[in-house]
């Protein structure tokens, strides 16, 4: 029997990720759109990253966690270029280590990306409910330590689910019905009882999206109470438009992560959630904090005239 276990072990070492195998009449419509959201999603992020980095106005720490928050979802993208070679590929096969990759920059992107919300959600708090001592509170080192404990948190998270995979063994069929290597289809192909897989889910990925989700939720009752608190009109309009781009994308990303981690069983039902939570999200953040950011606005308008002005004065020396 350890014979045939291992023999087994080894046939399904490699996956086949069915995806949208379902419907071969939509895979060039998909495959441009999806290589088009892929491209837009990492020159968006990355291209925040850049500009936080660059320009010093925006060394303060909301923008720093803006950053580390794009950058998170450039790593969530890890999945799409699988995704698009899949689309047109008859060979859709995916090896073991391969999954774990894919699970491991996914659930490290997601997990951060609730460290980061919540420390982005506690930043307006603070900035809103104590304006005054909004230096001392939120201090650089302060938001160094919430930044280095953000990614250690979120690298042991994926480390330990993902290295559990390694204790499974799989010798029932070996076709994912996904477009991604998610860690609950895989159990459910497992011969090994992935209890213990799933009870690490509930020791350490519920009290961390319990505990995210409870500081952003009191951090905004907050912030609430203190704008209806305050007499002046502006005031009120000013404080609002400061979280109205957070407070968006945390509603959508939260909505989109309950939907997403629904009963096990109908975890591969999924798939238009699955998308739009982890390919259109990432596209979306950029967007809405930068279109709705006046300060992120001036620094792109600033490097624009830069650039133009620089174009025109090798214009002139050229001639």
């Amino acid at each position: 029997m350890p014979g045939k276990a291992k023999e087994n072990h080894s046939w399904t070492a490699e996956f086949i990720l069915t995806g949208f195998s379902g419907h071969p009449e939509l895979k060039t419509p998909l495959f441009v759109v999806f290589f088009a959201i892929y491209l837009i999603t990492m020159v968006g992020n990355l291209g925040l990253v850049v500009l936080i980095y660059m320009e010093h106005r925006l060394h303060t720490p909301m923008y720093i966690f803006l950053g580390n928050l794009a950058l998170m979802d450039s790593c969530s993208c890890a999945i799409t270029p699988k995704m698009l070679e899949n689309l047109f590929s008859k060979d859709r096969r995916i090896s073991l280590y391969e999954c774990m990759a894919q699970f491991y920059f996914l659930c490290l992107a997601e997990t951060a990306d609730c460290f980061l919300l919540a420390a982005m959600a506690y930043d307006r708090y603070v900035a809103i409910c104590n304006p005054l001592q909004y230096h001392i509170m939120m201090s650089k080192k302060l938001c160094i330590q919430m930044t280095v404990g953000t990614f250690i948190a979120s690298n042991l998270h994926s480390m330990i689910h993902d290295g559990l995979l390694l204790r499974l063994t799989f010798c029932k069929s070996n076709q994912i019905n996904h477009f991604l290597c998610d860690n609950l289809p895989l159990y459910r192909l497992s011969c090994t009882d992935p209890y213990i897989n799933e009870l690490m889910i509930y020791i350490f990925s519920m009290p961390i999206q319990i505990f995210t989700i409870a500081t952003v939720l009191i951090s905004y009752l907050c912030i609430l109470f203190t704008i209806f608190k305050m007499k002046s009109k502006k005031g009120r309009g000013k404080a609002l438009s400061t979280c109205a781009s957070h407070f968006l994308s945390v509603s959508i990303f939260y909505s989109c992560l309950l939907m997403y981690i629904r009963p096990f069983e109908d975890r591969d039902k999924n798939i238009p959630v699955a998308i739009f939570y982890t390919i259109v999200i990432p596209l979306l953040n950029p967007f809405i904090y930068s279109l709705r950011n006046k300060e992120v606005l001036n620094v792109l308008k600033k490097i624009m005239k830069n650039y133009s002005d620089l174009k025109q004065t090798l214009s002139s020396s050229a001639s």
